[in-house]
C-alpha cells in the first residue's frame, strides 16, 4: 500500500462511513486499478459536465493507465457537499485528485486536506485560490470574456441602447476573469451599460428573473444588447425577453457551445456562444493526473503558462476559445466533432442549410 493511501486510511472509519453516504448517487467508480484518480465536479445545471468532461476524462484515464480506478463525483452547486464528496475519496485512498471547485475560496480547504494526506491537487477549469494547486487546466477565460464583448459590441454596432450584463456566479473565480476581460472591451468602446448583475450558481432562472427586472428598470426598447456570461444563463435572459415581446431579439452572447444554445443561434435568438474544446481539457487533466499518481510529477512539456502570484505560482495549461456565430458553426463545433450536424439540425433544415451545414445528414 502506497503512503498517500496509508495516510487516507488513517481517517477515521466513522468519518469514512459518513462521507461515503453523503456521496451516494453523484459517486461513480470505474475499473479495479492499483491507482485511483478522483474527479470532483461542480455541478449539473451545466450541461458540458456531465456530457463531456466526464466521459473524456474517464476514457482517457483508461486509455493511458490500465492501472488506474476513476471516482468521479458531481457536487450539485453544493461547496459543502463537495467538500464531503473529495474528503470521502480521499478516505477511500484517491491517489490525485482533479478538482473544479464550486467555491473557488472554500476549496482551499480541500486542497489542504489532500495536500496533508500527501495527494496532489490538479485544479480543473477553475482555479482554487488561496493555496497553491499542484498544476491547473484551464482555458485562457479572460479573453473568453474579451471574445464575448468583442463579438456583442460588432453585433450591436451604434444602436444608442444600454446592455445588459450577467455575469456569473461570484463564488466561481472564472466569472472575475471572464467579467475582467469583458469589461477591458466595453469600458473602451464607450457604451453604456444600464444594468449588471452577478447570478448566484450560473442559474438560468435567476438570469431570467435578473433580466425581467432590467426589462422593467430600462424599458425594453433602450436595451441594445446581452452580455451572458454562459448559454444556460443566455437561455434565461432570452426566456424574459420572449415573454415580454421583444421581437426581434437583442444580440445575446454565451459560452459553452451547448446544444440548445447552437440551436438557438441558427434560429436568431442567440448571436454568438464560446466554443471551449473541454474535451481537449478533460484529457490533458487526465494526461496529467496519471502522470502525477504515478510519478508525482506532471508531465514534461505540457506547462505554457502560470497562475497565481509569488509563493502561489502554479504551473498551467491554458488552452484557446473560440467564439461561435451562425456563420462559424460548421468550422468549429461541427468539424471537432463536438455535436453532430444531425443533432444540432433536427428540425432546423433551412436554417442549417443557410448555415452551410450538410442537412442531408439531419433528416429524421
Amino acid at each position: 500500500m502506497s503512503r498517500r493511501r496509508l495516510l487516507a486510511a488513517a481517517l477515521p472509519a466513522a468519518l469514512a462511513l459518513a462521507l461515503g453516504a453523503s456521496a451516494c448517487g453523484s459517486a461513480g467508480a470505474d475499473g479495479d486499478g492499483e491507482l485511483q484518480i478522483a474527479l470532483l465536479l461542480p455541478e449539473n445545471k451545466t450541461a458540458r459536465y456531465e456530457s463531456h468532461d466526464r466521459p473524456a476524462f474517464v476514457d482517457r484515464v483508461h486509455e493511458v493507465c490500465a492501472e488506474c480506478e476513476t471516482l468521479v463525483s458531481n457536487a450539485d452547486q453544493d461547496a459543502a457537499h463537495q467538500q464531503a464528496q473529495a474528503e470521502a475519496a480521499l478516505t477511500n485512498g484517491a491517489d490525485v485528485l482533479v478538482l473544479d471547485p464550486v467555491d473557488s475560496r472554500s476549496a482551499a480547504v480541500i486542497v489542504r486536506q489532500a495536500h496533508a494526506a500527501g495527494v496532489p491537487v490538479v485544479s480543473y477549469d477553475r482555479q482554487v485560490l488561496g493555496v497553491p494547486v499542484d498544476f491547473h487546466v484551464t482555458f485562457d477565460n479572460e479573453q473568453v470574456g474579451a471574445l464575448q464583448a468583442e463579438v456583442l459590441l460588432a453585433a450591436v454596432g451604434d444602436t444608442g441602447g444600454e446592455l445588459v450584463v450577467l455575469n456569473g456566479s461570484p463564488t466561481d473565480d472564472n466569472s472575475a476573469l471572464f467579467r475582467r476581460g469583458a469589461h477591458s472591451v466595453l469600458d473602451g468602446a464607450g457604451v453604456v451599460v444600464g444594468a449588471e448583475v452577478d447570478v448566484p450558481d450560473w442559474s438560468p432562472d435567476q438570469a431570467q428573473e435578473a433580466m425581467e427586472r432590467a426589462l422593467t428598470t430600462l424599458g425594453r426598447d433602450r436595451v441594445a444588447g446581452v452580455y451572458a456570461a454562459n448559454d444556460g444563463m443566455a437561455g434565461g435572459a432570452i426566456a424574459a425577453m420572449k415573454a415580454a415581446g421583444l421581437d426581434p431579439l437583442p444580440p445575446v452572447t454565451g459560452q459553452d457551445a451547448e446544444l440548445a444554445a447552437v440551436r438557438r443561434i441558427l434560429t436568431g435568438e442567440q448571436y454568438m456562444t464560446v466554443y471551449k474544446a473541454v474535451r481537449t481539457q478533460a484529457r490533458m487533466a487526465a494526461d496529467v493526473a496519471v502522470s502525477l499518481a504515478r510519478t508525482g510529477e506532471p508531465p514534461e512539456g505540457l506547462r505554457n503558462s502560470w497562475v497565481g502570484d509569488g509563493d502561489e505560482r502554479v504551473p498551467a495549461l491554458m488552452l484557446e476559445p473560440v467564439a461561435v456565430t451562425r456563420e462559424t458553426i460548421a468550422a468549429t463545433v461541427v468539424a471537432d466533432g463536438f455535436w453532430p450536424a444531425e443533432e444540432i439540425c433536427e428540425g432546423l433544415a433551412r436554417e442549417c442549410a443557410a448555415a452551410g451545414l450538410a442537412v442531408s445528414e439531419a433528416a429524421p
